[in-house]
């Protein structure tokens, strides 16, 4: 395998044209003949976007017209996380690749719609500059069109001693002549867009409501009043939380239950302002959620930290027998078994005997 790999190589070299560079990229540069889509350098080497960009703009362009070019529609397509792609199309849209705008269905539901432009730096050019254009277009206006068209009916009543000789109808006018085939090249005008159909993303499942602020077993006024006074204090060691007094009131109860609890207050504290996000834009919606899923249990009791009592092991005591002296275990003194067994027999001799 390896030497097939090192052959088609050397072939594969050996037919760039020109010499080899001696440093530097070599490239081998083979014509597609299907899926493949065009890309300027403009956009490959653009100075100011980044790799991601560069190359989420030409996975953008290759796509069929109609494909959802989401945020998350692209996180399902491509290795990067929802971060990076938004990044990316935040810099496609600020150097004009990329353009989104609101637009408003009949139903009175507002949707985004998305455009991308291979060339933004031509559909920006002014009227004035696109004048290379004009030529192609100029056959097409009335004038023209009543040129080419008047002549096509005369051909019709005297075909046969026209059709032996050339393939094509003679023109009977020599201004004519020139113009007929040069709107030929020229491509009909775009058909209007379809109307856009939004896509329908699949409903999402619902999420789980959140759990209810803790409560204590009895909001004391002691507790309630200290409760209130260290989130008060909070601004003090963090500015971030300068609370109203109606936030305050409505997290005085969660505060509450970790001082019955037994938390102490600068526990509280740290808990509730270290290691905050950057940036903090929502402080009170922080709180309820650190009291809630941080909230530690009770504190166990003495009896709870005891150790457990352990099974008690009931052995059963060594006895001396009566008759031998042997020793065998048993509740209660006696003889041993071989010595009942020895009785018992003796008893029944008597008996029998008697």
């Amino acid at each position: 395998m390896d030497t097939q790999q090192n052959t088609a190589l050397t072939r594969a070299l050996a037919e760039v044209p020109g010499p080899l560079p001696t440093s530097g990229v070599i490239h081998i540069t083979l014509p597609h003949t299907d899926r493949f889509t065009v890309v300027g350098n403009h956009l490959a080497q653009h100075p100011d976007l980044s790799c991601t960009a560069v190359g989420l703009a030409v996975r953008i362009q290759s796509l069929p017209q109609g494909t959802e070019v989401s945020i998350k529609a692209l996180t399902a397509r491509c290795q990067e996380g929802e971060r990076r792609i938004a990044a990316a199309l935040r810099e496609l849209e600020a150097h004009g690749y990329l353009q989104r705008f609101r637009h408003r269905l009949p139903g009175q539901k507002v949707i985004t719609r998305t455009v991308f432009c291979n060339q933004p730096a031509a559909l920006l050019r002014p009227r004035s500059q696109a004048p290379v254009a004009a030529p192609a277009q100029a056959p097409i206006p009335a004038p023209a069109r009543s040129q080419t068209h008047v002549p096509d009916p005369e051909p019709e009543p005297d075909p046969a001693p026209v059709r032996p000789v050339p393939p094509v109808p003679p023109v009977p006018t020599g201004t004519s002549a020139p113009e007929a085939p040069v709107p030929l090249p020229v491509p009909p005008p775009p058909p209007p867009a379809p109307p856009f159909v939004p896509l329908v993303p699949p409903p999402t499942a619902p999420k789980p409501p959140r759990p209810p602020l803790p409560q204590p077993g009895a909001l004391t006024p002691e507790l309630d009043r200290a409760a209130t006074a260290l989130l008060s204090d909070l601004r003090r060691h963090a500015p971030e939380f300068t609370l109203s007094e109606g936030d305050i009131h409505h997290l005085a109860p969660a505060v509450a239950t970790w001082l019955e609890r037994d938390a102490h207050p600068d526990t509280i504290r740290r808990t509730l302002t270290d290691d905050l996000p950057e940036p903090l834009r929502h402080p009170v919606k922080l709180l309820k959620h650190r009291l809630t899923a941080l909230l530690p249990p009770p504190l166990p009791g003495a009896c709870d930290l005891a150790a457990p009592a352990r099974p008690r092991v009931v052995v059963t005591p060594f006895q001396t027998c009566d008759d031998c002296d042997r020793a065998f275990r048993s509740p209660d003194p006696g003889h041993c078994r071989d010595c009942r067994e020895t009785r018992e027999h003796r008893g029944e001799d008597v008996r029998v005997a008697a």
